[in-house]
């Protein structure tokens, strides 16, 4: 391997650490924060669009989560088809594939149950705020489905990513 094929790995390898450990702090302050709104919104009695506030805190925590496990994934595969295959080593993105394949763990790296937990959590403040405006009680329903559709069709997409980039990646290292 090249100088600049081990700086390029080795940048690729802390990318993927960094963005790890940056994803379990947002994660963690975003329903930090999540929840310190939701309990002020309930203590307040908040009322109408400023209980849907906590939402979108929580979808934007997730967002970010979905955002970073994306990018890290595709790092990997990265790593796997342009280096490790290359090389005609199976290193650890190829071994760490294979172990997820033969031994399943039922690990979520986007932390779904978690956030489906502070969703329901988060609409039942919502519906206790506005009991008397039906108005908005159609629109936390609404809103939080939305949510709650989103975690579906992000979890749907993490499952089948780590195949399909190593697909993608495959066809373009054929190109070269």
């Amino acid at each position: 391997m090249s100088d600049l094929g081990q700086a390029e790995y080795r940048a690729l390898r802390d990318t993927i650490r960094e963005r790890g450990t940056v994803r379990m702090w947002i994660t963690l302050g975003g329903l930090a924060a999540w929840s310190i709104l939701a309990i002020v919104a309930l203590i307040a009695g908040i009322e109408g669009a400023g209980t849907l506030v906590s939402l979108v805190v929580l979808a934007a925590s997730y967002e970010i989560n979905f955002f970073i496990h994306t990018g890290v994934e595709r790092v990997g595969r990265y790593i796997q088809v342009f280096y490790e295959e290359r090389e005609g080593s199976a290193g650890w993105e190829t071994i760490a594939m294979k172990y997820g394949a033969k031994f399943p763990s039922g690990l979520d790296p986007l932390f779904s149950l978690i956030f489906a937990a502070a969703a329901i959590l988060n609409l039942l403040v919502s519906l206790a705020a506005d009991t008397r405006r039906p108005g908005w009680i159609v629109l936390a329903l609404a809103t939080h489905a939305a949510f709650a559709y989103r975690m579906v069709s992000t979890r749907s997409a993490a499952r089948s990513q780590r195949a399909l980039d190593l697909e993608r990646f495959r066809s373009l290292a054929n190109e070269r």
